[in-house]
């Protein structure tokens, strides 16, 4: 079993930024990429950004390109996410998951981000 322990998070005005953090307790076979994922009241969950361990690929949701930086350190098996630009829209519970061939098997607690002047 893999453990997703989360960080950061919390309240920013428009325009601010936060770091999202989301440590792995191991490395397995099935921990193949680490991902973001949001959930704003009375919405489906929706993809953020995504990174894999070994080739370092990343990819983004359209709303976060541009603003959002998804980046690792290997080293400390966790996972970064650097948000800039932040807007209203962004206020959303923030969830870090683990897998691999698109399936997300390991779920972290997730984080309260709210963006509001």
């Amino acid at each position: 079993q893999v453990q997703l322990v989360e960080s950061g998070g919390g309240s920013v005005q428009p325009g601010g930024s936060l770091r999202l953090s989301c440590a792995a307790s191991r490395r397995t076979s099935n921990l193949y990429a680490l991902g973001w994922f949001r959930q704003a009241p009375g919405k489906e969950r929706e993809f953020v950004a995504g990174i894999t361990w070994d080739y370092n690929t990343s990819n983004y949701a359209d709303a976060v390109k541009g603003r959002f930086t998804i980046s690792k350190d290997n080293a400390k098996l966790t996972v970064y996410l650097d948000m800039a630009d932040l807007k209203p829209e962004d206020t959303a519970v923030y969830t870090c998951a683990g897998g691999i061939g698109g399936t997300y098997k390991y779920w972290g607690q997730g984080l309260q981000v709210t963006v509001s002047s």
